[in-house]
């Protein structure tokens, strides 16, 4: 099968977006099917035997780490050319609308997905009068295509409530030989607790940004005054929050990738995540097969993933000590630590990418099929 994906972010970008669709192209590449991808241009040419078209952009102003890449003919030009059975649009906003464009004129089956739960991010930069207006923008392009894909039952209702019709579950996918808990490691742990490996180690990975709320982590961390917190990532917030947490025992480590980042997971005793706007949570199910507790807000995509009390701790999005809460508990009982870090690993061996990217297969061909089954009807 030939499929052309329209993505607003890709390599070298790191985001739990990216990391599915790279293992998601690095499968179906593998499978023997062929991939277009059309994306901002990041330098990128070529990934895993699928081309990468780069579209030039320009950084989004409230999160410069973003590029807006504009639809431009060529796309259609290099679509025409490339011939795809289907197209793939995730989170259709600028560069995806050529993606729906081009499928409605050239007639070629479309599948969009929802990674991103952008009206909730208003909020958090103080747009959120434009809430009503995004949603209706969210209906419009989505419902173009003939499948819309959401990776949590959560989302599935929130798009089916919105209007968003033919919406179907996109099941969740980990790398559990890249995160598993032999990567625990003494150096990282000292490396993330500034060389107090002996200290409780609270850990955060993932995006710097304001719709993350990294904020309400410091409650805990004071609430704890022997632990120490290490923030993995960066982002357009990281100055606000390095003022924020100044004079505390906290760590702004950068990135990390590949063993680095597994070896941080294993390394720590929590991973905290306070986040409300997680379709998924992608990080929570890589913190999982590394075998580090998880204490997490319960919204969103996260009570698909994480069973309270058995595989990580779920705390009320609302209540401002519900972590304080969880996280005390998770330190001080040890036995029940080392229960929830095995049941953590347990979950997250039961998805992998190789299973995610078939279901996404069987997904793409049922369309395809639709559409040949429409056009035979109206010859």
């Amino acid at each position: 099968m030939r499929i052309a994906l329209f993505t607003e972010t890709f390599l070298p970008k790191v985001d739990g977006i990216v990391t599915r669709l790279s293992h998601t192209v690095e499968h179906l590449q593998r499978q023997g099917d062929q991939v277009l991808v059309f994306a901002p241009d990041g330098g990128i040419t070529e990934y895993k035997g699928a081309k990468v078209y780069g579209v030039s952009g320009f950084p989004l102003p409230l999160y410069p780490e973003l590029k807006l890449a504009l639809p431009r003919p060529s796309i259609g030009n290099a679509l025409e050319e490339f011939e795809p059975d289907i197209i793939h649009v995730v989170n259709p906003a600028i560069l995806g609308l050529a993606g729906l464009f081009y499928g409605k004129m050239l007639k070629i089956p479309l599948v969009a997905s929802y990674h991103t739960h952008l009206p909730q991010y208003l909020q958090h930069y103080g747009l959120g009068a434009l809430e009503g207006l995004l949603w209706e923008l969210l209906k419009t392009g989505h419902n173009q295509a003939q499948l819309n894909l959401c990776t949590s039952t959560a989302m599935i209702q929130e798009l089916t409530t919105h209007g968003i019709e033919r919406v179907e579950l996109w099941q969740r996918g980990v790398d559990t030989e890249l995160f598993c808990p032999e990567l625990a490691c003494p150096q990282m742990r000292s490396h993330l607790s500034q060389g107090h490996p002996e200290s409780p180690l609270l850990l955060y990975v993932g995006r710097l940004s304001a719709e993350k709320e990294i904020e309400r982590i410091k409650l805990v961390l004071e609430a704890i005054p022997e632990a120490r917190l290490a923030l993995v990532g960066d982002g357009p917030h990281r100055q606000a929050l390095e003022k924020h947490f100044a004079g505390t025992a906290t760590h702004f480590v950068g990135y990390l990738t590949g063993e680095k980042l597994g070896s941080a997971f294993a390394s720590a005793d929590a991973f905290i995540f306070p986040s409300r706007t997680e379709t998924l949570g992608l990080v929570l199910l890589e913190a999982m097969a590394a075998g580090c507790p998880v204490v997490a807000a319960s919204s969103g995509g996260i009570p698909d993933i994480v069973t309270s009390g058995v595989n990580g701790y779920l705390f009320d999005p609302e209540d401002e000590f519900g972590a304080i809460a969880a996280t005390q508990r998770l330190l001080a009982q040890q036995q029940e630590r080392e229960n929830i870090r095995k049941n953590a690993r347990l979950e997250a061996e039961r998805w992998g990418w190789a299973a995610a990217t078939r279901q996404l297969k069987e997904y793409y061909t049922a369309v395809s099929s639709q559409r040949l089954a429409v056009s035979s009807l109206t010859q």
